[in-house]
């Protein structure tokens, strides 16, 4: 049973450790999944497939994401719409 538990807990932890922030896109670059924002912020996305397709200047976003320190993004869980 503790076998069990384990991996379960670790799931549910999961989300605990993501970043997030929202703003207004500013640029996006459909080409390199760069998206700014209009505080400056850059994200280089490297997993595209959560892209909105329709993404355009002008629109908020929140991003859901996990960050590696100094190294950057390692993973972008969502961007939706607000």
């Amino acid at each position: 049973m503790r076998l069990f538990l384990i991996p379960a807990f670790l799931l549910l932890a999961t989300p605990t450790l993501a970043d997030e922030t929202s703003g207004t896109v500013l640029a996006f670059d459909r080409v390199d999944n760069v998206i700014v924002l209009e505080n400056k912020t850059v994200f280089t996305v490297p997993n595209p497939d959560v892209i909105p397709a329709d993404l355009k200047a002008g629109e908020k976003i929140k991003i859901i994401y996990k960050s590696d320190g100094d190294n950057g993004l390692t993973k972008v869980f969502s961007i939706e719409r607000l």
